[in-house]
């Protein structure tokens, strides 16, 4: 007879699977959804609900999510599961899979907090699978309300949060506090100072006004580059090259900004979303060669997408980037130590 497989493990498999694949989101959230339903459920109360047909009266489990957990709990990798793995991605050539080997951890992700799609623990689990050793979380700040930015309160609540799952798990990995701040207008940022100063990695990006004259976008970068705080310059154009919100790069003076990154030891992010690809190569190019430091994230907002990081290595490995300049090869202490 056949072993039966991990049933939840399948739904969360499937869902990683799709969200690294960029589908939507309720797509996503049905087997999200199932795989938390029947996380508690004992194995035999789920085996005879699926030999009687009714694993449909749990709340959370539809039609597709039920047919899944009734092939696993047969021993069948469900299909589902097997076409999706077959559609995988082709391999990354030597340089850039050089370049993924060496990342550690992620500095720029998303939770259910801001505008993520999966709560905090369920990104550290999905993080740690993926060898890991590190992640730091990153919601938005407040002014961001499409995004459901975090007030200063909300902010100091997830940091217990953190503190409390970090003393739940060994020593082998480690959630790190950040946020992504919106660099206002005047180049402030839209958080508190001192809350700012409490955290282990601060990544400062513009989300409006991306339209500024050049002029002063420059001006409204640079004064953000120049605060203390600030550890890792976001998708620095703002650009969209995919999807239905495509958008041209923010004009700005990129030998200023880079060369004050430079100066004052910002990273440059290498964002890995699909729909950014931030910056352009030639952007890239001219930020390795300015000197900088960079990170390669991920800016995930679910779990499946914290498996981007080949996105952002790709375009770093054909630019010339080596991995000591990235700072997400670094191990944390030495990126604790780095960060300002």
């Amino acid at each position: 007879m056949t072993e039966p497989r991990d049933a939840v493990a399948d739904l969360r498999r499937i869902a990683f699977l799709l969200e690294r694949a960029h589908e939507s989101t309720h797509r996503v959230r049905a087997f999200r959804t199932a795989a938390a339903a029947l996380r508690r459920r004992d194995p035999d109360e789920l085996a005879a609900l699926a030999r009687s047909g009714e694993l449909l009266r749990l709340k959370g489990v539809g039609e597709v999510t039920a047919r899944c957990v009734a092939e696993s709990l047969a021993g069948e990798e469900p299909v589902y599961l097997r076409r999706l793995e077959a559609t995988e991605g082709s391999p990354l050539d030597e340089a850039a899979e050089e370049l993924h080997n060496a990342i550690l951890g992620d500095c720029h992700t998303h939770t259910d907090a801001s505008d993520g799609g999966s709560p905090l623990r369920e990104m550290v689990e999905t993080a740690r699978e993926l060898g890991h050793r590190y992640l730091v979380i990153t919601d938005h700040s407040p002014r961001l309300t499409v995004a459901n930015g975090l007030s200063a309160a909300r902010l100091r609540a997830q940091l217990e949060q953190i503190a409390e799952l970090n003393a739940e798990l060994d020593g082998g990995f480690r959630v790190l506090t950040g946020i992504e701040v919106d660099i206002n207008e005047d180049g402030s940022l839209d958080q508190d100072e001192e809350l700012l100063a409490e955290l282990d990695v601060v990544v400062a990006s513009v989300h409006s006004k991306l339209r500024m004259p050049r002029a002063e976008m420059t001006e409204r970068m640079l004064t953000a580059v120049a605060n203390p705080h600030v550890d890792v310059l976001g998708h620095c154009t703002g650009r969209m090259v995919t999807g239905k919100r495509k958008r041209p790069e923010s004009q700005f003076d990129a030998d200023a900004v880079f060369a004050a990154c430079a100066e004052y030891g910002v990273a440059v992010e290498v964002n890995s979303r699909p729909e950014r690809l931030d910056p352009p190569k030639r952007l890239l190019r001219l930020a390795v060669e300015a000197g900088c430091v960079f990170t390669i994230d991920t800016d995930a907002h679910a779990p499946g997408q914290l498996d981007w990081l080949g996105n952002g290595c790709v375009r770093a490995a054909a630019c010339g980037l080596p991995p000591e300049r990235v700072l997400n090869t670094w191990p944390v202490q030495e990126l604790l130590t780095r960060a300002r």
